[in-house]
Parts: C-alpha cells; structure tokens; sequence
C-alpha cells in the first residue's frame, strides 16, 4: 500500500507534472517564476490549497455521488477551492502577517489557478481512494513547486544573458523555454505505467 503512494506521488512530479506535463497553472508558472522567492513561495501555497482542497472536494462529491448530482462537480468544487483560499488568507492575514504580506497577491491567484481544480477533479476520475487522492494531490503541488523552481532558476539566468535576437527576448524566450522544459519532462513518461 504505502509503495503504491509513493508512485503516485512520483508520477504526479516527474510524468504527470501540471505545468510542464499537463498545461495546468501556466499562468502562475509563466507569471511568478521571475523571481526564485516568489515561485518558491507560490509553489509551497498551490502545493497547501491542493491537499485542502483534495481534502474537503473529495468527501463532498461522495455526498453529490449518494444524491445523483455529481455533475454538479466543477461548480460545487470552484466554490468549494474558493471558499478555503479565502478562509486561509483571512486565517494568514490574522495569525502570520509576515507571511500574508509576502505572498501578496499570490494567494488570491491560487483561487483561479486551474491546477487545484484540475487535481480534484483527477482525483475522482482516477477512481482513488481518500489517502490516495492526499497523496495525488500533495505530489501534484511538489511537482508545481519543482516545476516553479526550475523555471525560476532558468529565467534568472535568461534576465542576464544579451544574447538574443530582438524577437526572442522578453516573453518569446521564456515560450520556448518551457516548450524546452515540457519536452525533457517528455523523457520521464515511460517511467510509471
């Protein structure tokens, strides 16, 4: 059992990563990786709200299931992720200020970040049991914050570097850079079955 969780969480990092894998949360992945502390810090909250999330989504489309409603599932979740990200900003802004301030407008963001919907709705079409979906989730939100890291450390070395044509510089260069990324994570894909 406990060898099976830890495959997920593999996969979740390496194969099935959200945003060099899936596409999912490349707004955030192109957005905050400007800066190392910031996408560390931004990974580290998208990684928090998606085993929330996983934690209160799941349980609750087994209710929806039991009634027959479970095509109510996107709604119900996006109110569900919005209601939590909203209770942990409050909850940070109170108890951990420094924090709070830190993040900044990064946390309202995970609210429509679509990696979190997209790990609870995975969740449920995976058929995974409630431990195995925790596990899905927190190897989801490594794979972000690696994803994130990754990124962040290849565009701070990018800022400096004069080298290239007029048209790559600025955003162009940092399209085919994740292309780059997503293809070597590519190689990753026959690992697990």
């Amino acid at each position: 059992m406990f060898k099976s969780l830890i495959v997920i969480m593999i996969s979740m990092i390496l194969v099935h990563n959200y945003p060099l894998a899936q596409f999912l949360g490349i707004c955030p992945f192109l957005g905050v990786s400007k800066d190392m502390d910031a996408a560390k810090g931004m990974g580290v909250a998208v990684t928090f709200v998606m085993v929330i999330a996983t934690a209160a989504t799941w349980p609750i489309q087994q209710v929806l299931n039991h009634f027959g409603i479970g095509y109510l599932q996107t709604i119900v979740f996006i109110l569900v992720i919005a209601f939590l990200v909203q209770l942990i900003e409050m909850f940070m802004k109170k108890s951990m200020p420094s924090l709070y301030v830190a993040l900044g407008v990064y946390l309202p963001l995970i609210t429509t970040n679509c990696a979190v919907l997209g790990v609870c709705i995975s969740n449920i079409s995976s058929n995974y049991n409630y431990i195995q979906s925790l596990f899905n989730s927190f190897g989801a939100g490594l794979g972000f914050l690696f994803g994130m890291i990754l990124m962040a450390g290849v565009r701070t070395r990018l800022v400096d570097e004069e080298n290239f044509p007029e048209p790559f510089r600025g955003v162009p260069i940092v399209l085919v850079t994740a292309s780059i990324m997503s293809l070597s994570f590519m190689g990753f894909s026959g690992m697990f079955s």
